[in-house]
């Protein structure tokens, strides 16, 4: 298979249907298909196909597509919700720390309800900076995180 967009669905049916939990498994199993690939490759390729991890139960982490990540984890807010560590204000931006590795799942909470308030997020692995409007209080921005992440409302 040499077609780029062939090998890009293929990864994306993998990881929709697979527990993938790292680069190499998925260069494995591309090989047990007849692709392949090296982890360079697969790197722009997870780039391209939007493709991120989030934390599982049970392998630890794992690839998801990142529309999945927002429709799986909004559903499971409750399985996050307490990674959320505390929210601190500098004008208008706000610092978001989370439980290590929980910062990227969490962003795209964030992201997907559209606040006025926030512009746009930017996650590593523990901390989340939201961009927020020059016209948003901060009063505003913590009441609206409060309401997706209840247990935050109890740690600070």
């Amino acid at each position: 298979m040499g077609n780029k967009t062939e090998r890009l669905n293929l990864i994306r049916r993998i990881v929709r249907e697979e527990l993938i939990g790292s680069q190499e498994e998925l260069i494995q199993r591309l090989a047990e298909l007849g692709v392949k690939s090296t982890q360079s490759t697969l790197s722009r390729d997870f780039k391209e196909a939007n493709i991120s991890k989030m934390p599982h139960p049970d392998k630890g982490y794992i690839y998801v597509l990142s529309e999945k990540i927002g429709a799986d984890v909004v559903a499971n807010t409750a399985n996050v919700a307490d990674a959320v560590l505390s929210v601190k204000f500098s004008h208008n931006i706000a610092v978001v720390a989370t439980k290590s590795g929980y910062a990227s799942a969490i962003s795209v909470i964030i992201d997907g309800r559209k606040s006025k308030d926030i512009l746009g997020t930017i996650a590593g692995d523990n901390n989340i900076i939201l961009i927020l409007h020059e016209d948003a209080k901060h009063e505003s921005v913590y009441e609206y995180m409060c309401n997706l992440f209840p247990t935050l409302r109890y740690l600070e």
